[in-house]
């Protein structure tokens, strides 16, 4: 079974020492510590020993004794070295590419994309850290660490259960294609992700200072430029300021030492100030509120943005505050992504400011970015201005019930729905049934209902059901996994999808809890219809026999069937069990949790 396990070290307010000076980065096989060595100064600390597959490891922290306490007494533990932050990113990779029981549910990360999390793991948990730090300069600097190992260990969870990205969620970019005689975007991030020194940055943009070029567009990601490298660019995107409307800034400051990555960003961001650009890509820079802020120039030039990207960057609380401060308009603004940052509910009360802002925005991401249900009904109450809206991706939040109900007044609303993600959201039953009440009287062109991990039951088959036969004429895909739906409700669900959907190509059921009886029942509804491609139950309760008879339905369309591999005959569930994260209201707040994930045999 699956065990989620927490240790908190509890803080003595009679103690006003230090409060660590040790990491250990746990493995129920082999421990390894991240210690002060007594000839360094120190630090953070060095790796002693490595870690042993297939556990996922994460970081604990330990009070020191009262002796090693007032010897430490004037040592500054922050920050760490940068070796000692690149040992955590490769630690990270390291437990992101290793097979465990978490990934074999979710997916197993490449190493090339376990590297780039890695890095952005890091960067935003120091990120954090390091601003916490700065509000208490006269600290030792332990209650940073702890929270760098405690955002690192949180970001890396996070890592874990989304899974390899897919090609759907990359933002889309509206670069027009290059031809050999009108050439409009330069772009040199194709090939290996790597550092550019001063003469391959000269090299590489020669086209961009050729007399006469016609390039709009320039798309710099996954090359990183230092110091050096910049100097050459500056001149050379100033040159073009009267020309330039799309910017791919995404990546481009990859491994650099904080100083040096946020002089860089001012650098470009001097050099492109005054661009009227209509898209802007930022994505991918662990920027936090400094790197927001690195590239006020550029931001606070910018009145006629119709697409802004902010993907992977690290945006708290107060680099929300610092976008909605610098950007003066975003009236044609049609497109913003806020994906996998660490937001929170004033960080969306500050966005849905933008949004209230925006009033022909099309296209709203704010998913994996810590929201609750104060942000959530913030951002939902916003909403309700960009009546545009058709794409709306609020997934992998925790909104709660009340958010979804404030939400569902605010899709009514939309008429011009065609997309919406609404994902791990903990909308429950009460949640889901009032949002897909509103969307089922409103959003005619609805295309796309992501419902996923909400756990929702059978209770709710029926109403779920009269929604999909309201939208049969318009519905592409149905993605409703991770529920619990069992063969009661799915079942009531399949009877719905009998009917004729001239549309539909995706139906995803998994991990629903379903046996042979809803499987088959499902199968037959979905085998025939006409340009279907894709049937996903897996992850559920079917019998080697039930197995069978699925394949049975589909032996002359097996490529519409997904796979089959994680059904559990037994019907073992693998649910996580309820995290306990609260405290005595009369301790610090400084409270420690270790995360080992294990299989109990």
């Amino acid at each position: 079974m699956l065990q989620i396990s927490i240790l908190k070290s509890r803080i003595i307010k009679s103690r006003p020492t230090p409060l660590t000076s040790l990491i250990i980065i746990t493995s129920t096989a082999n421990p390894f510590f991240l210690s002060t060595p007594s000839h360094q100064p120190p630090s953070i600390g060095t790796l002693t020993s490595s870690l042993q597959p297939p556990e996922i490891h994460f970081c604990r922290l330990f009070n020191m004794d009262s002796t090693a306490q007032n010897r430490l007494h004037s040592i500054k533990l922050w920050p760490p070295s940068q070796s000692t932050r690149q040992v955590l990113v490769e630690r990270i990779t390291k437990n992101l590419t290793t097979p465990s029981i978490l990934s074999r549910k979710y997916g197993l990360l490449s190493k090339e994309e376990a590297e780039e999390d890695a890095k952005r793991i890091e960067s935003a948990a120091f990120e954090s850290a390091n601003q916490h730090f700065e509000k208490e300069p006269d600290g030792d600097g332990g209650s940073a660490v702890q929270l760098y190992a405690k955002e690192s260990s949180t970001l890396m969870v996070e890592a874990v259960k989304r899974g390899p990205r897919v090609k759907e969620e990359q933002p889309e970019t509206t670069f027009e294609s290059v031809t050999p005689d009108f050439k409009t975007l330069f772009d040199i991030s194709g090939g290996k992700r790597a550092f550019i020194d001063a003469a391959e940055a000269e090299e590489l943009l020669k086209p961009l200072q050729e007399p006469g070029n016609k390039y709009t567009k320039i798309r710099f990601s996954n090359r990183s430029f230092g110091l050096e490298a910049a100097r050459v660019v500056v001149p050379i995107l100033t040159s073009l300021k009267g020309q330039l409307t799309e910017v791919d800034l995404s990546d481009f400051i990859a491994g650099r030492p904080e100083e040096e990555a946020l002089e860089v960003m001012k650098m470009f961001s001097s050099a492109l100030e005054g661009c009227n650009l209509r898209y802007l890509n930022l994505s991918d820079n662990a920027l936090g509120e400094k790197g927001v802020r690195a590239f006020s120039e550029l931001l606070r030039s910018q009145s006629n943005l119709e697409e802004l990207y902010l993907l992977n960057d690290g945006i708290s609380e107060e680099a929300s505050k610092a976008v909605v401060e610098l950007i003066p308009s975003t009236k044609k603004l049609k497109i913003l992504h806020f994906h996998n940052n660490m937001t929170g509910d004033e960080g969306a009360i500050a966005i849905s400011q933008l949004l209230k802002n925006s009033p022909i925005l099309e296209d709203f991401r704010c998913s994996s970015t810590r929201v609750g249900s104060e942000g959530g009904i913030a951002l939902s109450e916003a909403l309700a201005t960009c009546t545009g809206l058709k794409k709306l991706d609020l997934r992998d939040n925790i909104f709660g019930v009340e958010a979804g109900i404030a939400l569902s007044k605010t899709v009514s609303l939309l008429t011009n729905l065609t997309e919406i993600y609404l994902s791990y959201l903990n909308l429950e039953n009460e949640g889901t049934l009032a949002l897909v009440n509103a969307l089922k009287d409103s959003a005619p062109l609805l295309e796309v209902i992501e419902l996923a991990g909400n756990d929702v039951t059978a209770e709710a088959a029926s109403v779920l059901a009269d929604f999909i036969t309201a939208k049969k004429e318009s519905l592409v895909k149905i993605l409703f996994s991770e529920n619990e739906l069992k063969d009661e409700g799915v079942i009531v669900i399949a009877k719905a999808l009998e009917q004729d959907f001239p549309r539909l190509i995706e139906v995803d059921f998994s991990t629903n809890g379903i046996r042979r009886a809803g499987a088959r029942v499902l199968a037959q509804a979905v085998v025939d219809k006409p340009g279907f491609k894709l049937l996903n139950i897996n992850a559920n309760f079917l019998s080697d026999e039930g197995v069978e008879d699925v394949k049975e339905i589909f032996k002359n369309s097996p490529d519409l069937l997904g796979p089959l591999d994680e059904n559990d005959p037994d019907g073992e569930d693998y649910d996580d069990e309820d995290i306990d994260e609260e405290g005595d209201n009369d301790e610090l707040e400084s409270k420690l949790k270790d995360l080992e994930i294990k299989q109990e045999e």
